[in-house]
């Protein structure tokens, strides 16, 4: 393999710098507990080798017999495979021939491979607006788990993790990092091609929220959007998730949005299967994965995250990766990154681009390259590949003559403009998400997603207590008007915390036929939150006590991008003198939900990581 050029040593911008060191700060002491007990981990050659005959004759006895001479042998590495592999995920299905790839690629770079277990990996597609959807946030700490117990027989050197969509990239990275003492390498499987455009499908939508077009137009457009295997391709929480892990050195540089069925593709497969054996403890070259992410991996990730308008979904959950790691991060570090990191893309619902062309225009590594020219990432970092830090994760794949990888450099300048910039005329001066606060509490917003126009807003409040009454009131012909809506009962210990985006359609319209509309939510809406400004994650939830539960229809509400403020301005002796409604605790039941009381007690808050597996 062949690297990409390193650029000279840029000055680190302050702030970065500053809320890095606050970051390290914070968390010294989980941190060091944590590397502490990634020592006691580390074996001595492979780990096969400390397994008892019986433990390895049930390891071996269903391979092929030259796979188990060498795995009898316990002399050379083993890799773990951990896959998300389904057919209802478009995203996924593409892994299906992967396991045997990896094994006959290990058998050729002197290693075995095995399927350690599957995770689970549901749609988010699929269960919008469904009471499937109250299960996904928790899916997420079910993949950890999953993927902890895939790993759990110890007779692997190395892992290799395969999942691309929303809490599945999360999930398996914070199960890897309870094994942080094994290198691991993600492996994608890129997007599927463009299809309708993502504009064109939002506009058929509106269309249908306002009764003017039929399901079945809606059907159509929306299969002409979603046609083939691969990643959805607008940027969402899943193409996010793609750009975090090229920002923290997870992947092969530019592995991220390679069609699947480009020949690159298996390729980058296949070395990556000889460069996480590269990384063994037999190897010489010991990098395992809870090593290489430290703060100033996580930084970088937000960072990545910042710079292209990444998924809201985000401030939760890679607040639950780093905890896993033995590291603290909130939303105040969120907005301070944020605050200097630039605007270098606009990819849908930023824009009007999606992933493809995003990739087309220079991709995650061009991203990358020009934030570490501006000293606005930490290029002193470890990583999966190279020698160079992060510099090493700033060239273009590419398929050479004989079939193997190389990286070329990328051209100095985006190829178009309106997709992508350089960190020197960038779209905004500052990122994508903004903190939130006041007297209804802290929220998370997607600024770069929202005209600016729509930045500030002061209107009254039409308060919901679920997605179908918001939806109801439409219908009724009730929302016609400039308002808040105030969806409340939302968040991880009330329901779940779903992603709503069943009425997304409906703020929608009633922003393209002019009226003032905003929401205000203990829930979240992820990466594809669209146009309408949308205070996500207020914290404490309404479950919990938390203050927006005081809000009554009418209140005059006022949500400030600009100056990050969040408020009710109702009388200060009036506001506290009100009671939080109450939440009606009855049984939940079907789809699965029954089975999920517990997590719905114990969650922690959104900004905690809404996690069931760290308990604060």
């Amino acid at each position: 393999m062949t690297t990409s050029p390193s650029s000279a040593p840029v000055a680190l911008h302050p702030v970065i710098d500053q809320v890095t060191q606050r970051i390290v700060e914070r968390s010294r002491s989980l941190r060091s507990n944590y590397l502490a007990q990634l020592e006691k981990m580390r074996g001595r050659g492979p780990r096969r080798a400390s397994l008892s005959c019986a433990n390895q004759a049930h390891a071996n006895a269903a391979m092929d017999s030259g796979t188990k001479i060498w795995l009898n042998q316990a002399q050379k590495p083993n890799i773990g495979i951990v896959t998300a592999y389904n057919d209802m995920l478009s995203a996924h299905q593409p892994y299906e021939s992967y396991p045997q790839q990896i094994r006959e690629a290990a058998l050729r770079f002197g290693a075995t491979a095995q399927v350690a277990g599957a995770v689970p990996a549901m749609c988010d597609g699929v269960t919008q607006g469904r009471p499937g959807m109250e299960l996904s946030l928790f899916s997420r700490d079910v993949i950890a788990q999953a993927t902890a117990v895939a790993l759990s027989h110890d007779a692997f050197d190395a892992t290799v993790c395969l999942g691309i969509c929303d809490k599945i990239v999360p999930g398996l990275l914070i199960g890897a990092l309870a094994f942080g003492h094994l290198p691991t390498v993600f492996i994608p499987a890129g997007p599927m091609g463009s299809g309708l455009s993502n504009k064109e499908k939002a506009a058929v939508r509106e269309r249908y929220a306002q009764g003017k077009a039929t399901k079945e137009e809606l059907l159509a457009a929306e299969s002409a959007a979603y046609h083939s295997a691969g990643t959805c391709t607008f940027y969402g929480t899943a193409n996010s998730n793609q750009m975090l892990l090229e920002a923290m050195g997870l992947h092969l540089p530019g592995a991220a949005f390679v069609h699947p069925s480009d020949p690159l593709r298996g390729a980058l497969t296949d070395a990556a299967v000889e460069r996480v054996l590269q990384l063994t403890e037999q190897s010489g070259n010991y990098k395992p994965i809870g090593q290489l992410v430290n703060e100033k991996t996580i930084v970088n990730a937000v960072i990545a995250l910042l710079a292209t308008g990444g998924s809201t979904n985000h401030t939760i959950h890679w607040i639950a990766v780093a905890r896993a790691a033995g590291i603290l991060i909130d939303w105040q570090d969120f907005d301070e990154l944020s605050s200097v990191v630039p605007l270098l893309t606009r990819v849908y619902p930023n824009g009007t681009a999606d992933v493809n062309a995003f990739e087309a225009a220079g991709g995650p590594t061009f991203v990358m390259r020009e934030l570490l020219s501006a000293g606005l990432m930490h290029g002193d970092v470890m990583t999966v590949y190279g020698d160079q830090g992060l510099h090493s994760h700033t060239g273009r794949p590419v398929l050479t003559e004989a079939g193997q990888v190389a990286w070329e450099a990328l051209p100095a300048l985006s190829t178009d403009t309106a997709v992508m910039r350089n960190v020197t005329e960038p779209f905004a001066a500052t990122g994508g998400l903004r903190l939130l606060q006041g007297n209804l509490g802290r929220a998370i917003v997607k600024a770069s997603a929202v005209p600016e126009d729509a930045w500030i807003i002061q209107a009254p409040a039409k308060v919901f207590s679920s997605q179908d009454a918001l939806v109801n009131a439409y219908k009724a012909g009730e929302l016609n008007q400039d308002f808040v809506a105030v969806v409340i009962f939302q968040g991880p210990q009330a329901n779940g915390m779903p992603e709503l985006h069943h009425f997304t359609p409906v703020l929608g319209s009633l922003m393209s036929a002019g009226y003032k509309v905003a929401l205000v939510t203990d829930g979240r809406m992820s990466g594809a939150s669209g146009k309408v400004p949308a205070a996500l994650h207020v914290s404490p939830e309404v479950a919990q006590g938390g203050p927006l539960g005081k809000v009554r229809d009418g209140d005059l509400i006022e949500l400030n991008v600009h100056t990050g403020e969040l408020r009710a301005l109702v009388d200060e002796h009036e506001w506290a003198q009100r009671d939080v409604q109450a939440l009606n605790k009855e049984e939940v039941f079907g789809f699965g939900r029954d089975l999920f009381a517990a997590q719905r007690r114990v969650v922690t808050a959104p900004e905690h990581g809404a996690s069931t597996l760290f308990i604060d």
